[in-house]
């Protein structure tokens, strides 16, 4: 055996175990909380993150090793439309590409790959309809949660029963509602959760988000920049004064007629 080899084998063997060797083999060094999501194990990841903080890279980097490094898996990639899903597949390529293919494609499409190992890597758009079907799935990455419907999320969670299969969803925050702000604001411990500002990312400058502030205002810079699940303006109550008027030990009152008592 070559010392070449060897050497190959050893960084093989290195990136296998460890999800941040990938990405320095691209140039890329993970950020504290991105060295964290890499290296997790968890089944259950909930990302909340400033524009811009690197999320989508990190969802690319993620669902490779995984295609890599546990032949036969199916990886889905699901955004709220088909371009966004198109822009995490086009990532997952160029993390290949910089690796120079560790393992050969096999077949390739505009938003599908199967690799030599029968691994796939299959981008969709976040519609419950197109996601059913699917089984056996080893990563589910979903960009943009708070943008996809609750619909979609019934419909996955299924998918990774019986693979033991990790849900990794990724987004900013999109008002006080959805599936996601629920799952982001439950007492629900098994999940691992995230949470990146934009002045946690060390490529964002004070001067750009200075510059943002004025041109956004408070409402949206907040929401995009801080992490901030606000309210609608419209809205005639705030959701934590409703979470607060519920009282989960009062049973709804029956009604006549019907099967309840």
């Amino acid at each position: 055996m070559t010392t070449a080899l060897a050497q190959d084998l050893a960084g093989d063997l290195a990136a296998a175990l460890d999800p941040c060797e990938l990405a320095r083999r691209i140039g890329l060094t993970p950020d504290g909380w991105q060295a964290d999501l890499l290296r997790s194990s968890s089944r259950r990841q909930l990302v909340l993150c400033s524009r811009q903080s690197g999320k989508s890279t990190m969802a690319a980097i993620k669902a490779v090793h995984t295609a890599v490094y546990e032949p036969g898996s199916l990886t889905l990639l699901v955004s709220p439309s088909e371009r966004q899903s198109g822009e995490g597949f086009k990532k997952c390529l160029s993390v290949l590409r910089a690796l120079n293919w560790p393992v050969k494609p096999a077949q390739q499409s505009q938003l599908q790959l199967s690799l030599e190992n029968s691994s796939r890597i299959v981008a969709l758009p976040g519609k419950e309809s197109t996601v059913r079907g699917y089984s056996s799935v080893r990563l589910l990455a979903v960009d943009e949660a708070a943008r996809v419907s609750e619909d979609l999320l019934t419909a996955v969670r299924p998918m990774l029963s019986v693979s033991g299969g990790t849900l990794l969803m990724l987004s900013t925050p999109f008002g006080a509602r959805g599936a996601f702000f629920e799952a982001w604001s439950s007492r629900d411990d098994t999940y691992q959760r995230f949470k990146v500002t934009a002045r946690e990312v060390p490529r964002i400058s004070e001067e750009f988000l200075e510059q943002e502030k004025r041109a956004l205002g408070w409402w949206l810079f907040e929401q995009e920049f801080n992490c901030t699940f606000i309210d609608a303006t419209t809205s005639a109550f705030d959701s934590d004064a409703i979470r607060a008027a519920v009282n989960p030990n009062i049973k709804p009152l029956g009604v006549l007629g019907s099967e309840w008592t």
